[in-house]
């Protein structure tokens, strides 16, 4: 698959978006202190613009309305025609590509963080297109940044065309996943895990914009292979839930053989794949509508070229 092109310019438009799930509280409360305050969010060569993704649902303190927001940003809902009686998220998906977009074309925003919470044991976790280069050199920054807790990069596969998420609309993009958070609930420690991190990012963006230099390098990530239903009865109804032995081991190697999931009837049901796999977003509350019990993922290296080094020239914020 082709690379996404590589920026040959300072990025000027940044967004950084929280609230696409508005029970996900630490994107949420972040974005409402910098749209009173946005001094956290002003570099030199650039001031990113704080969004409040779904402003409806975070009012409700609700993952969605009508549908989900993060999976609504497809060519089909953004360009179909708007009727009355049409789902507020798919209303909402418009706005926002009309804000930071047009998806797929040159007067999109050119970077676009958002910020999401999970239930899962995922602590931190980036989730970007293993096609965009620029996004994966700031994952290593972010690394090396921010060592501890360790941060895991999980990729997807997908063309511009099959892409759905918010981060999705501008030319690059990245969303921070930090865990484990119950829905509806604000964690001190992951709330300024996450203002760090946004921090990190924007010194990344800034850096780059004045002519640093970052050259190719290897890394380690988790590519999404698919997901994984609970056992279900008959009629579709749950008939067992996750492992013991597998709850809270997100990123953890799973075994052919291993138990992954417990059935009511106190039996164990175990892995029956061929080759190791390394489960993510396991047991994810929001998931359990979507019949997901946790995502399948493999571990690889990559090899990451470098980015070009810009001629530094700031536009001073005035």
């Amino acid at each position: 698959m082709c690379s996404l092109p590589v920026p040959q310019e300072p990025l000027r438009r940044v967004a950084v978006t929280g609230g696409t799930h508005g029970n996900e509280m630490s994107g949420v409360y972040l974005v409402r202190q910098w749209l009173r305050t946005p001094v956290d969010l002003q570099r030199p060569s650039f001031s990113a613009v704080p969004v409040l993704a779904n402003p409806a649902a975070t009012a409700v303190c609700r993952r969605y309305i009508g549908r989900d927001l993060n999976r609504t940003f497809t060519s089909t809902f953004l360009t179909s025609k708007a009727t009355p009686d049409e789902l507020y998220e798919v209303t909402r998906a418009r706005e926002l590509n009309h804000l930071l977009g047009p998806k797929n074309s040159s007067q999109a925003f050119d970077f676009i963080l958002d910020l999401h919470n999970t239930t899962a044991n995922m602590g931190t976790c980036f989730i970007l297109n293993v096609t965009d280069t620029f996004a994966m050199h700031l994952c290593h920054y972010l690394q090396l940044q921010n060592s501890e807790p360790p941060s895991r990069v999980l990729v997807i596969e997908a063309s511009e065309d099959t892409t759905f998420s918010v981060d999705s609309v501008a030319k690059h993009g990245m969303t921070v996943e930090l865990g484990p958070q119950p829905q509806g609930v604000l964690r001190a420690d992951l709330f300024s895990r996450m203002r760090s991190l946004v921090a990190s990012v924007l010194d990344f963006i800034e850096l780059f914009n004045q002519g640093a230099a970052f050259p190719a390098f290897e890394m380690e990530v988790y590519k999404f292979l698919g997901c994984m239903d609970f056992p279900r009865s008959e009629d579709g109804d749950l008939a067992g839930m996750v492992h013991p032995q597998l709850q809270d081991q997100d990123f953890e190697p799973v075994q052919p053989g291993a138990p992954i999931f417990q059935l009511f009837s106190g039996e164990d049901m175990l892995y029956e794949g061929d080759s190791t796999m390394y489960p993510l977003f396991i047991n994810e509350a929001a998931y359990y509508e979507k019949n997901i019990a946790f995502m399948k993922s493999k571990k690889l290296t990559v090899s990451i070229p470098a980015l070009p080094v810009l001629t530094p020239n700031p536009t001073p914020l005035t």
